[in-house]
């Protein structure tokens, strides 16, 4: 705890806290420490256990995955409040351990908008390798249904889902651009030189043109 108050950054904290995120710790140095520290689960749960954001991101860095009993995860998901902290624990350990579809399931109709995020992004992740089983037409229902009006976390996570259904899914491509230009969601987010819109339309067929030019 004391090596990562050292790291702190007042600057970086300034910045991060417009995001959510409580620390002032910068990721490739937090990285450096969990490459030299490797995986110790016990040293993860006690890092954890402080609630500190900078600790708790360090904590996912370096603990196993499937060392995660599926109720676990769940209480974890549900203290994690931090945008930075949520995301790294749902793609670096849920994803990877044994209870990641039960979780999916679990999660994406929950009442509370941030645990429901994290279902969402869980079902994304699976229309993209996993889409077997999947019912895609339901999840643009309930896209085309909620995606305006839902919290932003959720709106992201929606909208995340709807370009990967757009992009990985040819069958539900003129179907997810419809929704994306009917819903106008993220239409007018700012989006530095280089990167691409996370509005679905202009996400989507850019996605599509890179791989049709490969």
């Amino acid at each position: 705890m004391a090596e990562l108050a050292a790291l702190e950054d007042p600057r970086m904290r300034a910045v991060n806290e417009k995001h959510g995120d409580d620390h002032g710790v910068n990721l490739s140095k937090l990285r450096a420490v969990a490459k030299r520290l490797k995986t110790q689960q016990e040293l993860a749960e006690r890092l954890w256990a402080t609630g500190d954001t900078a600790a708790r991101l360090l904590a996912l860095l370096i603990c196993r995955p499937k060392a995660f009993e599926r109720d676990r995860l769940d209480a974890m998901l549900r203290e994690a409040r931090a945008p930075k902290v949520h995301d790294w624990l749902v793609n670096y350990v849920v994803k990877k351990s044994r209870h990641g579809e039960e979780l999916r399931v679990l999660w994406f109709s929950d009442p509370d908008p941030v645990v429901a995020s994290a279902g969402w992004a869980l079902t994304t992740d699976r229309v993209a390798k996993k889409p077997e089983g999947l019912d895609l037409p339901g999840l643009l229902d309930l896209i085309e249904a909620g995606m305006k009006d839902a919290p932003e976390r959720l709106q992201w996570a929606m909208n995340h889902c709807l370009a990967q259904i757009g992009i990985e899914h040819p069958e539900y491509r003129t179907r997810a651009l419809a929704i994306g230009e009917r819903l106008e969601v993220l239409k007018d987010y700012p989006t530095s030189p280089g990167c691409t819109s996370p509005y679905a339309p202009i996400w989507i067929n850019e996605m599509v043109r890179r791989r049709e030019g490969q």
